[in-house]
């Protein structure tokens, strides 16, 4: 199986830490962003989105992050999407909530408005109002994810036992770090992303994406 991808897209690091950690044999094949390479004909013809993550399996193209991550959980019978109807309903919840809500205030509102000239808004009145409403709603989100979804008792989203969900939704949070966004407020959050950081497989996942947000290091953000 091949897996198009750059290691400094928030989507891309998901299926990365699954397979990861997983042990899951895929040829990386990297699309460089930076180059543009998404962009050109050749990618193009392969995913008319123009977007990272696609994986390739024997002729079966399949894009989206949370559509390839069951692939190869359903794939590989991973104990990280159960069987069980009830509790594999619980894990498709927790996702949804994380690509419907916090993902799109947190990511798409407040950071990524800061970080790349395309996601810049027409005018700096519009930008500013972008970011603000953008970190509002994501502290609105981070709350129910503290106290709700994830509480004082839980390791992970969805019990004792790491589940996709979990590498979901660490990936969109963290993705703050890149605008130093400090989570103290959120002393549940910061539990659970300390038990992903500790899984084996993080710290070589993550090395460019935190070297990128080293080489930001002098830029002013808007953060929680």
């Amino acid at each position: 199986m091949k897996l198009y991808y750059h290691p400094a897209s928030t989507t891309c690091r998901i299926v990365m830490m699954l397979a990861a950690e997983e042990g899951i044999a895929l040829d990386y094949q990297l699309v460089d962003l930076m180059k543009g390479e998404h962009l050109k004909p050749e990618y193009k013809a392969l995913n008319p989105n123009c977007l990272v993550p696609m994986l390739e399996d024997d002729g079966f193209r399949l894009t989206e992050s949370g559509a390839i991550i069951r692939y190869l959980a359903d794939k590989t019978g991973s104990a990280a999407y159960p069987k069980d109807v009830k509790q594999r309903a619980r894990v498709d919840e927790a996702m949804e909530w994380f690509y419907s809500n916090f993902y799109k205030d947190h990511g798409y509102g407040m950071v990524y408005p800061q970080l790349f000239p395309h996601h810049k808004r027409p005018s700096e009145e519009a930008h500013s109002g972008t970011v603000a409403w953008g970190k509002q709603q994501a502290q609105h989100w981070l709350g129910i994810l503290d106290k709700d979804l994830i509480g004082p008792s839980r390791k992970f989203l969805c019990g004792d036992k790491i589940t996709l969900a979990d590498y979901v939704g660490a990936e969109m949070v963290t993705l703050g770090e890149v605008v130093r966004c400090k989570y103290g407020d959120y002393p549940n959050v910061c539990r659970w992303i300390g038990n992903m950081k500790a899984l084996k497989s993080w710290a070589k996942v993550h090395e460019v994406a935190e070297g990128f947000a080293a080489s930001l290091k002098d830029k002013q953000f808007v953060s929680i």
